[in-house]
């Protein structure tokens, strides 16, 4: 089992979502720690999206950590945005993934 974290600018943005998506978003994380590799992959195999209707759902995974980030979300107007971002910042969210792994131990 995978331990899944959502980063503080993924928990805020998911708040703004309507109650059918916000709900169905929610079983995302208990599928995430059964099956990290659930989703497609973006261009790397740690970095993947998950759909609910026409929203995304990005999250990185850390094997060697036992870790999902779920990082960010996204409609398809903003998709290459957001995952153009989330590569930028691959290292400061390896930082965040490691610092919650230290903590959880």
């Amino acid at each position: 089992m995978y331990k899944v974290i959502g980063t503080d600018t993924y928990i805020k943005e998911i708040k703004k979502w309507p109650k059918p998506d916000f709900e169905d978003a929610s079983n995302v994380p208990k599928q995430l720690a059964e099956n990290p590799l659930t989703g497609k992959p973006l261009s790397y195999i740690f970095l993947r999206e998950k759909r609910i209707r026409e929203k995304r759902i990005y999250y990185l995974v850390y094997e060697d950590l036992k870790l999902v980030l779920l990082v960010a979300v996204s409609g398809k107007k903003d998709q290459q945005a957001t995952i153009d971002h989330i590569k930028e910042n691959m290292k400061e969210f390896r930082k965040v993934a490691e610092y919650v792994a230290k903590q959880a131990s």
